[in-house]
């Protein structure tokens, strides 16, 4: 018998496709928007969410029988922004320059919907383990969208990946630079991720035709 049940490794493997927060749910955009112009940027930040929504929704499935139900919001907003304080003061400890770069993003994981929607949604009503697995699938649902996004963002608007040039100088015009190719600054605006994600929603449900809306 495996470590997970059928039902168990669902909650992992359907916010990965069929029930992605960001695709299937459209929560969490505007992260998305913010923070993928950088491919590193994108990664630390689902990190940071994986972090936060794991560790949240057993500290909230612990506490769901003794949470009176007039403050039960309250208590959620205090143990995210209690987790994203932790998030925060370790980027500042140990990577300065990039907490700089996220900033202010990495304050509003509070008010994240994903993060208060399995909150209220799951965790309240089931037990630790199951919560944990609830927020881990939610949490890479989120973070596989962010990094995707981010990884085009930036090695077409920059030509780079994690900061490391991959398709050659532009000033010295080697690489891919040398047949004329130069790049789409437009892809570091935040409109372009958005059109990123639609593109992504549309490949989504181009495979899986169950997804489209009457």
């Amino acid at each position: 018998m495996g470590l997970l049940s059928k039902k168990d490794a669902k909650l992992i493997t359907d916010p990965l496709a069929d029930n992605n927060p960001i695709t299937i749910q459209v929560l969490g955009i505007c992260s998305a928007l913010a923070i993928t112009a950088e491919l590193e940027a994108s990664i630390v930040m689902s990190i940071s969410v994986l972090f936060v929504l794991g560790v949240g929704n057993v500290v909230i499935s612990l506490m769901r029988n003794i949470i009176p139900s007039k403050i039960r919001i309250i208590v959620q907003l205090v143990v995210v922004a209690t987790l994203v304080i932790i998030v925060d003061l370790v980027l500042k400890a140990f990577a300065y320059e990039l907490s700089k770069t996220l900033s202010v993003f990495v304050g509003l994981i509070i008010t994240n919907c994903i993060i208060m929607g399995r909150f209220e949604a799951f965790a309240l009503g089931n037990g630790p383990w199951k919560s944990f697995l609830d927020g881990i699938g939610n949490a890479a649902g989120y973070g596989v969208i962010l990094i995707i996004v981010g990884f085009f963002r930036e090695l077409f608007g920059s030509g780079t990946l994690l900061g490391i040039p991959v398709l050659g100088d532009p000033i010295e015009k080697t690489g891919l630079y040398a047949t004329g190719y130069e790049n789409n600054g437009f892809m570091l605006l935040s409109p372009m991720a958005l059109i990123v994600v639609g593109i992504i929603i549309w490949v989504q449900r181009t495979k899986n035709k169950e997804l489209i809306e009457d």
